[in-house]
Protein backbone atom coordinates (compact mmCIF):
# COMPACT_ATOMS: atom_id res chain seq x y z
CA UNK A 1 0.00 0.00 0.00
CA UNK A 2 1.53 3.45 -0.81
CA UNK A 3 2.05 6.20 1.87
CA UNK A 4 -0.29 8.91 2.16
CA UNK A 5 0.96 11.93 -0.30
CA UNK A 6 3.28 14.63 0.90
CA UNK A 7 0.25 16.86 0.62
CA UNK A 8 -3.62 17.09 0.30
CA UNK A 9 -3.83 17.59 -3.51
CA UNK A 10 -7.84 18.19 -3.02
CA UNK A 11 -7.08 21.49 -1.11
CA UNK A 12 -4.84 23.38 -3.33
CA UNK A 13 -5.56 25.04 -6.55
CA UNK A 14 -3.59 22.91 -9.14
CA UNK A 15 -4.11 25.54 -11.65
CA UNK A 16 -2.75 28.55 -10.08
CA UNK A 17 1.28 29.49 -11.55
CA UNK A 18 3.32 30.67 -8.46
CA UNK A 19 6.58 30.87 -10.56
CA UNK A 20 6.44 29.74 -14.54
CA UNK A 21 9.40 28.43 -16.26
CA UNK A 22 11.70 31.36 -16.75
CA UNK A 23 11.24 32.38 -13.18
CA UNK A 24 12.29 28.67 -12.48
CA UNK A 25 15.32 28.59 -14.17
CA UNK A 26 16.37 32.12 -13.11
CA UNK A 27 17.05 30.37 -9.56
CA UNK A 28 18.56 27.25 -11.21
CA UNK A 29 21.32 26.88 -13.55
CA UNK A 30 19.61 24.13 -15.66
CA UNK A 31 18.95 24.86 -19.11
CA UNK A 32 18.33 23.37 -22.59
CA UNK A 33 16.85 20.11 -22.08
CA UNK A 34 17.31 20.12 -18.40
CA UNK A 35 14.88 22.67 -17.81
CA UNK A 36 12.45 20.25 -17.04
CA UNK A 37 10.20 22.03 -14.60
CA UNK A 38 7.63 23.86 -16.63
CA UNK A 39 6.10 25.85 -13.52
CA UNK A 40 5.10 25.37 -10.10
CA UNK A 41 1.96 25.77 -8.33
CA UNK A 42 1.64 25.41 -4.75
CA UNK A 43 4.50 27.01 -2.63
CA UNK A 44 4.37 27.28 1.70
CA UNK A 45 6.91 28.96 2.80
CA UNK A 46 5.90 28.06 6.66
CA UNK A 47 4.88 24.10 5.99
CA UNK A 48 8.54 24.23 3.34
CA UNK A 49 6.26 22.50 1.00
CA UNK A 50 6.36 23.05 -3.24
CA UNK A 51 4.58 21.51 -6.16
CA UNK A 52 5.92 21.51 -9.32
CA UNK A 53 5.07 20.15 -12.36
CA UNK A 54 5.79 19.27 -16.14
CA UNK A 55 3.20 18.53 -18.88
CA UNK A 56 4.60 15.00 -20.19
CA UNK A 57 4.11 15.44 -24.35
CA UNK A 58 4.32 12.34 -26.99
CA UNK A 59 7.09 14.82 -28.68
CA UNK A 60 9.27 14.98 -25.76
CA UNK A 61 13.24 14.46 -26.47
CA UNK A 62 13.52 11.37 -24.29
CA UNK A 63 10.37 9.56 -26.20
CA UNK A 64 12.02 8.69 -29.51
CA UNK A 65 14.28 6.33 -28.27
CA UNK A 66 13.05 5.02 -24.19
CA UNK A 67 10.96 1.69 -25.02
CA UNK A 68 10.43 2.21 -28.87
CA UNK A 69 6.52 1.02 -29.36
CA UNK A 70 5.86 1.87 -25.46
CA UNK A 71 7.28 4.96 -24.94
CA UNK A 72 8.03 5.67 -21.01
CA UNK A 73 8.99 8.58 -18.91
CA UNK A 74 12.75 7.26 -17.76
CA UNK A 75 12.96 7.20 -14.12
CA UNK A 76 16.29 9.16 -14.15
CA UNK A 77 14.73 11.97 -15.38
CA UNK A 78 11.62 11.53 -12.44
CA UNK A 79 14.43 12.14 -9.80
CA UNK A 80 16.06 14.78 -11.82
CA UNK A 81 12.32 16.32 -11.86
CA UNK A 82 12.51 15.99 -7.69
CA UNK A 83 15.76 17.11 -7.31
CA UNK A 84 15.57 20.38 -9.49
CA UNK A 85 12.17 21.06 -6.92
CA UNK A 86 14.01 20.17 -4.27
CA UNK A 87 16.93 22.65 -5.22
CA UNK A 88 14.12 24.99 -6.03
CA UNK A 89 12.31 24.77 -2.57
CA UNK A 90 15.53 25.07 -0.73
CA UNK A 91 16.11 28.68 -2.71
CA UNK A 92 12.46 29.93 -3.09
CA UNK A 93 11.00 28.35 0.33
CA UNK A 94 14.31 28.42 2.78
CA UNK A 95 16.38 30.93 1.43
CA UNK A 96 19.44 28.76 0.44
CA UNK A 97 21.95 30.76 -1.42
CA UNK A 98 24.76 28.28 -3.03
CA UNK A 99 24.44 26.14 -5.74
CA UNK A 100 23.11 22.86 -4.91
CA UNK A 101 24.61 19.86 -6.35
CA UNK A 102 22.49 16.23 -6.54
CA UNK A 103 23.99 14.32 -3.72
CA UNK A 104 21.88 11.89 -3.05
CA UNK A 105 18.99 9.60 -3.70
CA UNK A 106 17.00 7.60 -0.39
CA UNK A 107 13.90 5.62 -0.24
CA UNK A 108 13.17 5.03 -3.52
CA UNK A 109 10.32 3.16 -4.82
CA UNK A 110 8.57 3.64 -8.82
CA UNK A 111 5.37 2.57 -8.49
CA UNK A 112 3.87 3.13 -11.60
CA UNK A 113 5.37 4.35 -15.76
CA UNK A 114 4.83 7.74 -16.84
CA UNK A 115 2.96 7.76 -20.50
CA UNK A 116 2.40 10.69 -22.79
CA UNK A 117 -0.01 12.66 -22.44
CA UNK A 118 -0.16 13.65 -18.64
CA UNK A 119 0.70 15.78 -16.06
CA UNK A 120 3.69 14.95 -13.63
CA UNK A 121 3.14 16.85 -10.31
CA UNK A 122 6.35 17.02 -8.37
CA UNK A 123 5.72 17.53 -4.63
CA UNK A 124 8.52 18.31 -2.30
CA UNK A 125 8.88 18.98 1.54
CA UNK A 126 11.74 20.17 2.88
CA UNK A 127 13.28 18.09 5.82
CA UNK A 128 16.58 19.01 6.75
CA UNK A 129 18.43 22.49 5.74
CA UNK A 130 21.87 22.51 6.85
CA UNK A 131 24.59 24.86 5.51
CA UNK A 132 26.32 22.36 3.39
CA UNK A 133 23.24 19.87 2.47
CA UNK A 134 19.64 19.78 2.43
CA UNK A 135 17.49 16.68 2.39
CA UNK A 136 14.06 17.04 1.10
CA UNK A 137 10.79 14.27 0.46
CA UNK A 138 9.65 14.18 -2.82
CA UNK A 139 6.90 12.84 -4.71
CA UNK A 140 5.29 12.30 -8.52
CA UNK A 141 1.93 12.11 -9.19
CA UNK A 142 -0.20 11.59 -12.36
CA UNK A 143 -3.79 12.17 -11.65
CA UNK A 144 -4.23 11.51 -8.30
CA UNK A 145 -1.53 8.39 -8.69
CA UNK A 146 1.63 8.29 -6.82
CA UNK A 147 4.00 7.78 -9.31
CA UNK A 148 7.59 7.64 -7.54
CA UNK A 149 9.00 8.59 -4.08
CA UNK A 150 12.31 9.52 -2.92
CA UNK A 151 14.01 11.44 -0.43
CA UNK A 152 16.68 14.03 -2.16
CA UNK A 153 19.71 15.01 -0.66
CA UNK A 154 21.20 18.22 -2.32
CA UNK A 155 25.13 19.25 -1.84
CA UNK A 156 26.15 22.69 -1.23
CA UNK A 157 28.91 23.48 -3.34
CA UNK A 158 30.12 26.86 -3.26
Amino acid sequence: MPPPLLMDMDTIDLAQVCLRQEEIYEYLPHRHEFMLLEGVCHLDRDAQHMIAYRDIRPDDWWFKGHVPGRPLLPGVLMLEMAAQTSALLSKVVCGYEPFIAFGGVDECKFREAVEAPSRLYLLATGEEVRPRRIISQTQGVVDGRLIFEAKITGLALR
